[in-house]
């Protein structure tokens, strides 16, 4: 329901959800206590009729008949508020006082069996049962022998004083149900839902303005909302000074970012006059040559690394269906390996095909294949090395697996071999791996070290085949 636009039911609101919770118990209480207070007020009336007209019969079996006329005897019993009255004794059933005419038969309620729906179903068939209803009741006699005492008696007696009794208990239970809920919701609203509202208030206007300074819990409590509200604080603080350390982490990053374009710049400069250098006939330079072509390659590398990690965001992949052969060997070109140092080794099948970002798989593959040389290289000075990559489907993946014959990785690199500035040889920037690894999970993959020993390391790279069925 809409009333000016906004939604009033259901209620959105925690304290009108709770006003209408404490309300339904309330009412819910009320039920509980009406239904067996109206049981036991019918029963209770009926009882009493048998009561009264069992001590009548016992009047009327002493009147010496020959002194009394026989009415005075129906005046004893019908002061009792009883049409009828019958006694059993010794299993012969007399009648004591006869019952008028009626054009229905009486509604009979057996007291002497504890039937429990029959009571609570009762008093409602009686107050809204017909005018001219009769009740005839059974019960064991208290006051003389005999096996029972039965009486017939009119229902709208019993339905007036009913209805008046009801009304009085019902007023007296609403008043005590009123009374607990108000008190109820009271005590949870100052216990729960203000605590609650304050909480919510002081998320809202941290959201709005996290640098803002939070008020002081007045009284700290040591229940769950108190301990919510000290680790509110707590996060609050920690939130903040991530900020302020992400700030000057942003400016830090952009000064870098800045310096690494500016010296990438001046390092392909200083490549492309080594590479005039080449062909130097001075011996001494031919030397030096190797060393400072080296240099600047790993300093090239560093730069682009940066400013690659720099980035805010990596640009959502592109996916192609990719034919993996090509794209390994176009990888290994870039990343040095060649037939008379450290060679390539292709084990996939020649037509597989993968769906990935050309330029992010080619990335990937680089960084891990050139990590592989270089530890080739520093292992073993000028001999020889190998990279074999080798690639399979599995249902739903397709399983790239590069492995090298080089030193393997170092124990206290490979817990944080995929964080950033963690390089695992010297000179290393550490990023080219987390790289990877984003540039993997972004593709919905993974990037992962299965092995690493004095063999060498085995990385494996996941990525997803839609193509490829996914077994159940």
């Amino acid at each position: 329901m809409r009333v000016f636009g906004r939604s009033v039911w259901p209620p959105q609101g925690l304290s009108a959800r709770m006003l209408l919770l404490t309300a339904g118990f309330t009412v819910a209480v009320e039920l509980l206590i009406l239904a067996p207070s109206a049981a036991s007020f019918h029963e209770r009336w009926l009882l009493d009729r048998v009561r009264a007209a069992e001590v009548a019969s016992i009047g009327v079996d002493a009147l010496p008949y020959d002194l009394v006329e026989d009415d005075v005897g129906r005046q004893l019993l019908e002061g009792a508020g009883v049409a009828a009255v019958a006694v059993g004794e010794e299993g012969v059933r007399r009648l004591l006082l006869r019952a008028p005419e009626m054009e229905e038969a009486p509604d009979f309620i057996d007291l002497r069996r504890t039937d429990y729906l029959a009571r609570l179903t009762a008093p409602w068939e009686t107050l809204f049962g017909a005018p001219d209803r009769m009740i005839r009741i059974n019960a064991r006699p208290r006051f003389r022998q005999g096996d029972f005492v039965e009486v017939v008696v009119p229902a709208v007696p019993l339905q007036r004083e009913l209805r008046v009794y009801l009304l009085q208990i019902l007023g007296v239970s609403a008043l005590i149900s009123l009374t607990a809920g108000a008190l109820l919701y009271l005590a949870l609203s100052a216990l729960i839902l203000r605590p609650v509202q304050r909480l919510t208030e002081s998320i809202e206007r941290f959201r709005a303005d996290p640098e803002a300074p939070a008020p002081a819990v007045v009284e700290p409590r040591q229940d769950e909302i108190g301990r919510v509200e000290m680790e509110l604080d707590r996060m609050r603080e920690e939130v903040r000074q991530a900020l302020r350390s992400r700030a000057r982490l942003a400016a830090l990053g952009a000064a870098v970012a800045k310096i690494s374009h500016d010296l990438r710049n001046m390092l392909s400069a200083a490549q492309i006059a080594s590479e005039r250098l080449a062909d130097s006939a001075d011996p001494r330079v031919a030397k030096a040559l190797p060393r400072l072509e080296r240099a600047l390659d790993r300093a090239l590398t560093l730069s682009e690394n940066v400013l690659d990690y720099g980035k805010t965001e990596e640009p959502a992949p592109q996916l192609h269906r990719l034919r993996l052969a090509g794209v390994v060997r176009a990888a290994a070109e870039d990343a040095g390996l060649d037939d008379q140092r450290v060679r390539l080794t292709w084990k996939g099948p020649a037509r597989l095909q993968v769906q990935a970002d050309p330029d992010h798989l080619h990335r990937i593959l680089v960084n891990l294949m050139r990590n592989a040389r270089q530890a080739i290289e520093q292992d073993r000075p000028g001999g020889e090395g190998r990279v074999a990559v080798s690639a399979r489907r599995e249902p739903g993946w397709v399983l790239i697996r590069l492995s090298d014959d080089g030193p393997g990785l170092p124990e206290r690199i490979r817990q944080r071999l995929f964080q950033p500035f963690s390089g695992a040889r010297p000179g290393g920037a550490g990023l080219g791996l987390a790289i990877s690894r984003e540039l993997a999970e972004a593709h919905g993959g993974r990037l992962e070290l299965l092995d690493s020993g004095p063999t060498g390391a085995v990385f494996e790279i996941a990525l997803p085949d839609p193509e490829s069925p996914i077994s159940a």
